[in-house]
């Protein structure tokens, strides 16, 4: 379902809400750059079906409000045009939001995808409203990889992934050996997107089923 959030500053932003009001474990899911779209619910229908609550804020209504965008090439630009736009400090305080719109007695993890899972990386280094963050394919992390977590960290990459070159991928091993970190063979960008041209699916259910034990073991 759709709820309103509200940040610190007072902005007001949508977010799509699922799974159990009681769950023992909730979970901010953050969008790729294409906005809460069919994908996205779908990812949040899947944490809900295991019994986590999720919320995932509409991160481009700062600057856009009720983006949803496909994985065509003029998508992807508009995509980049508008996450260009929003500022890395007012994500941060959409993400503290979405965080405390989470049922209150539940333990909170924070988990991304693309944009994304950049973005739950700062939820670990820059937040300490999560006790667990996991990162697919999040391209601006070796950018901050020298930020310290305040939490257990997993982050999940694709070996030929264009936007992230595994020199990348090591740079953030070297920087934090503390941190989970698998690769996965031939697998591209947005590998875990069921309507993306890259999406692998048995590497997807590798990595969902390590996120679930991640969060599992942590939460």
């Amino acid at each position: 379902m759709q709820i309103e959030l509200k940040a610190a500053d007072g902005h007001r932003l949508n977010a799509y809400r699922a799974g159990p009001a009681d769950a023992k474990r909730a979970l901010v899911v953050v969008q790729e750059i294409f906005g809460v779209n069919r994908h996205m619910r779908h990812v949040c229908d899947a944490f809900a079906a295991e019994g986590y609550a999720v919320v995932c804020p509409a991160l481009f209504d700062r600057v856009e409000r009720g983006v949803e965008l496909g994985y065509a090439a003029e998508d992807v630009a508009r995509g980049r045009d508008l996450r260009a736009k929003v500022d890395e400090k007012d994500t941060m305080l959409d993400i503290e939001a979405a965080a405390a719109a989470l049922p209150g007695t539940a333990a909170r993890g924070i988990v991304g995808y693309c944009w994304g899972g950049t973005i739950a990386w700062w939820g670990a280094t820059r937040s300490h409203s999560f006790k667990a963050a996991c990162g697919w394919y999040g391209g601006g992390i070796a950018g901050t990889r020298t930020e310290k977590p305040a939490c257990p960290v997993q982050l999940h990459f694709g070996e030929v992934d264009a936007s992230i070159p595994m020199s990348d991928v090591e740079l953030i091993r070297q920087a934090q050996p503390g941190v989970e970190i698998f690769v996965y063979q031939g697998a591209g960008h947005g590998f875990g997107c069921e309507e993306r041209g890259s999406y692998k699916p048995a590497d997807a259910d590798v990595a969902q089923a390590r996120t679930l034990a991640f969060f599992a073991k942590h939460l």
